[in-house]
Parts: C-alpha cells; sequence; structure tokens
C-alpha cells in the first residue's frame, strides 16, 4: 500500500486479471478507484475514474491519475488517457507528458 496523504487513506493496487488493474482507495470501505489496463508491456491506458460522493471535491481523483503518472514513470510505461477525467488531467498538467502516449 501506498500512503496517499496524511489522512487515514490508503492506496492499494488490485489485480483483476493479467491485464486489468486498478488504483483502488479505501477506509474500511470503497472511496475511490481508477480501472487500468495494460495492452502493451509499455503502454497503461486509464479507463475510468471513480470518486465516492464522500471524497469529491477532494482533488482524490487528482491524486489517483498523479499515481498512475508516478507509476509509469517507475516502470517506463506511456499512458493512454480514455478516461474523460483523466484525459482532462493530462490536458492541464504539461508536467506529464513524458508518460504520455502521442
Amino acid at each position: 500500500m501506498i500512503a496517499l496523504r496524511k489522512e487515514t487513506l490508503w492506496l492499494s493496487i488490485i489485480n483483476r486479471s493479467a491485464a486489468r488493474d486498478c488504483f483502488t482507495l479505501v477506509r474500511g470501505a470503497f472511496l475511490a478507484e481508477m480501472v487500468y489496463t495494460l495492452p502493451a508491456a509499455d503502454k497503461m491506458m486509464i479507463e475510468h475514474t471513480e470518486v465516492s460522493d464522500e471524497l469529491r471535491g477532494q482533488n482524490v481523483g487528482y491524486q489517483l491519475v498523479h499515481t498512475a503518472v508516478d507509476y509509469a514513470r517507475i516502470h517506463g510505461l506511456k499512458i493512454i488517457p480514455l478516461c474523460p477525467f483523466a484525459n482532462a488531467v493530462f490536458k492541464k498538467k504539461p508536467e506529464y507528458a513524458d508518460v504520455l502516449f502521442t
């Protein structure tokens, strides 16, 4: 698990299959997740992000995308942001261009 902030929120990676994973934020129950696939050895496709009503407006969706960016940098991946939210984050954050698949 990776601590997301000072709060008692924790990010975990849950394998759904060999090529489909998600980052899930939990605190006793589901709070948020970002679902992605790995369509190639060097690609990460962000398919969907979801944040519970409890955390909406607290930049949790952004934190999930940021975690994916960190993960991509560590593992040498390029991200394809199919999710409209993730795509919007990439458009607002030029510092993420190094991991954006073009």
